[in-house]
């Protein structure tokens, strides 16, 4: 069979990747793919971006089920467009993309369904916004109600911090354009971050294994936020009690939500978590945000644990029959650290050449994301360029073997953070 994968991303790469081991896949397209999936096994950029000549190319080389990565197409109505022309796509319609969309949408839908979250009030004009953040003190969180490429929130520690925030984004800055153009401003929330993601038809869900990011720049979670610097899976901090618990709380009110108000999900679902400290029975949960697409980091270490044939589960959710899937996780850990360009995240430099790669293996693969062959060389061309991510029996191990890769990888202007996967660590001493 012939699948197409839409996006450029990390994420993409490794979907492809994935995808590109099963025995019946012949070909995998990418629109419009990156310097890593331009030469790979059975993975074929494709130059096209508009929705219209992507459903021709897919009716006339007969794609068997495309896959959209990113969450811009999904806001703009891919989805609808490819079932409209007869095309087998997976993902939410741009209704119930609005979950990510719109963050105000999301909170307001959470209130409305009874999921856990931060309190909130949502602005356009910043005086009030101002006032509004004056009185409730800081720290306190400021989020771009659109999408911002996961840059458009800011974790304030301070009053001035919080009301540059606001000038950055309703102010004559209007650094987020029309992204930015209403805001949220929600309480902080204290305790540990989890991604937990799964994949949705429309009526049955299956998780997918458990996975956490660190989306800050810098070491020790300092610098400012970005699209994630690196990610791990397992999570050591959702145990089966927990598991149960975000099912149940926050995933199952999600869907069920969604379908109550004549929006049915289908596609992949994010729920990115605070978890506060105390027993998993009774600790505080709370939903930060819904992403409608997978992750990205989290997205690679995933995709390297997975097992069996990851196209007939992807068949299953196009199909409607999830209840009739599963997936086999290889019990090893999995360690993915993200390589960014120079001047990441507001100022990204282009154009460096990458004059070294670490060579793939079973458990070390480098998946590319800013990257694109320029005359011949392999070059930057986006914030994030590469994930390197391994596989191996305890975090530790995934960790060294990560950034054995990372040292033998090379480009100017290089940033990484050299702690992926602290937390974990840090779990697996308390349990020694």
């Amino acid at each position: 069979m012939k699948l197409l994968v839409i996006g450029s991303g990390g994420r993409e790469h490794a979907l492809a990747w994935r995808l590109a081991q099963s025995p019946r896949v012949q070909k995998i397209y990418v629109a419009p793919g990156n310097g890593g999936t331009a030469n790979a096994p059975l993975l074929e950029n494709l130059p096209l971006q508009d929705t219209d000549a992507l459903i021709a190319f897919a009716r006339d080389e007969k794609i068997a089920f495309t896959v959209v990565g990113p969450e811009a197409p999904l806001a703009a109505g891919i989805v609808d467009a490819f079932r409209a022309a007869g095309q087998r796509i997976f993902g939410p319609t741009q209704a119930a993309a609005q979950l990510e969309s719109s963050k105000d949408y999301a909170k307001a839908f959470m209130q409305r369904h009874g999921i856990p979250t931060a309190a909130y009030q949502t602005f356009t004009d910043p005086q009030q916004a101002k006032a509004y953040i004056q009185e409730q003190g800081a720290p306190i969180v400021i989020k771009a109600d659109g999408l911002a490429a996961g840059k458009g929130v800011v974790v304030a520690q301070t009053l001035d911090e919080a009301l540059q925030a606001i000038d950055h984004m309703l102010g004559n800055d209007g650094a987020f354009g029309a992204a930015g153009a209403r805001v949220v401003v929600e309480e902080f929330l204290d305790g540990e971050e989890a991604s937990f993601i799964v994949m949705c038809d429309g009526q049955h869900v299956l998780p997918l294994a458990t996975s956490q990011d660190h989306k800050r720049l810098q070491d020790a979670d300092t610098g400012p936020n970005t699209g994630g610097m690196g990610a791990y899976s397992p999570a050591p901090l959702v145990s089966p009690a927990l598991h149960n618990r975000i099912m149940r709380e926050v995933i199952q009110p999600a869907i069920q939500g969604m379908a109550h108000d004549g929006i049915p999900y289908t596609g992949f679902l994010y729920a990115g978590l605070m978890i506060d400290q105390g027993p998993d029975i009774s600790r505080p949960l709370k939903v930060l945000e819904f992403n409608c697409r997978l992750g990205d980091p989290e997205t690679q270490p995933i995709m390297l644990r997975v097992k069996n044939d990851f196209t007939e589960t992807l068949e299953h959710a196009v199909n409607g029959t999830l209840d009739q899937a599963e997936i086999e996780w290889d019990r090893r850990t999995a360690v993915g650290v993200v390589l960014a360009a120079a001047g990441y995240p507001d100022h990204p430099r282009k154009g460096d050449a990458i004059t070294s790669l670490a060579p793939d293996t079973d458990t070390c693969v480098t998946f590319h994301a800013g990257t694109a062959i320029q005359d011949g060389q392999l070059r930057t061309s986006g914030g994030r360029v590469l994930c390197i991510t391994a596989l191996a029996d305890s975090i530790r191990r995934a960790q060294q073997a990560a950034y054995d890769a990372v040292n033998q990888t090379l480009f100017e202007g290089r940033q990484f953070r050299r702690d992926i996967g602290w937390r974990a660590l840090n779990t697996s001493k308390r349990h020694d």
